[in-house]
């Protein structure tokens, strides 16, 4: 990779991340809010290489274009420089040849391990797909795609005195982990007749669709979050069956209230986080969207 094109690739990954992070909330659907100061200073400071490397190559470019002009302008000088400038030419010659020397030794060296360290990689050439990517087309969040081949994230085992009363509120905001706590492990079976809100995204359940049969397991779908330590890479999912209404279109972001579907024996590990679905409604995305809590409001 020749230097005036690492230094385009440097402004482009620069502009990239400033325009992921201070332009818009990109940065959001790959890494968590915290990271959001580190992303803008490593977008300037990456900015900041590629103006330096560009202005080196301009200045390098400058001042061999008026050793350029000095060259031709020598001719002109009076005889008594013609000795000097023998003697000149033969040290430039001398010079060269060491240099010419010096860089086939250079290049036997390269090429005696194998390969030449004096350039990047051709493989960094792949670091331009990011860079655009995120100045043009910023991919999607993780969603219902990744979801549904993965498996739910186990739920901790709870002691039956870590259950605190249940608060009144109808209908109760319960975060996805919450509940289906609450459904296998809570043995006072407070959760039983309660009416819960929850909000996530959809994802179809695709085992359901392909028995078909027009029953109510045919249209059941997952109201599912995504929980990431880190970046969308570690992504875990938390996943609440939902029955008694239409699945709407993957991927979107609904708040409903149900109450838990009877299947297997409440406060074991033989119930299924399910709900019964009452009311379904579209919701933004949230703030918090790669946690799994209570949706925040921007």
């Amino acid at each position: 990779m020749k230097r005036p094109l690492q230094a385009l690739l440097l402004l482009l990954s620069g502009l990239g991340l400033l325009h992921a992070t201070v332009v818009t909330d990109h940065y959001l659907r790959y890494v968590k809010p915290g990271m959001h100061l580190l992303l803008v200073a490593s977008g300037a400071l990456l900015l900041v290489l590629g103006a330096a490397e560009a202005w080196s190559l301009w200045r390098k470019a400058r001042d061999e274009g008026e050793a350029g002009d000095d060259r031709q302008a020598a001719p002109t000088h009076d005889e008594a420089a013609t000795h000097d400038e023998a003697v000149t030419h033969d040290e430039a010659v001398t010079h060269d040849e060491a240099v010419t020397h010096d860089e086939a030794v250079t290049h036997d060296e390269a090429h005696a391990h194998g390969h030449d360290h004096s350039t990047p990689p051709r493989v960094a050439w792949l670091l331009l797909l990011p860079a655009l990517s995120l100045l043009f087309y910023a991919p999607p969040a993780i969603g219902a795609y990744t979801a549904s081949r993965e498996a739910p994230k186990a739920v901790a085992v709870t002691d039956q005195d870590d259950f605190d009363p249940l608060p009144k509120t109808s209908p109760l905001p319960i975060t996805l982990t919450d509940f289906t706590t609450r459904v296998q492990q809570d043995r006072d079976r407070a959760i039983d007749g309660r009416t819960v809100e929850m909000t996530g995204f959809v994802t179809p359940d695709k085992g359901a669709s392909a028995e078909g049969g027009g029953g109510d397991e045919a249209t059941s779908w997952y109201l599912t979050r995504a929980i990431v330590s880190c970046c969308a890479a570690d992504a875990q999912f938390v996943k609440v069956r939902v029955h008694g209404a239409p699945p709407p279109p993957a991927d979107t972001w609904v708040t409903l209230t149900g109450t838990w579907h009877p299947s297997g024996t409440l406060g074991t590990r033989t119930a299924e986080a399910a709900l019964d679905a009452h009311t379904v409604k579209k919701a933004p995305r949230p703030p918090n969207a790669y946690a799994d809590a209570v949706p925040l409001t921007n």
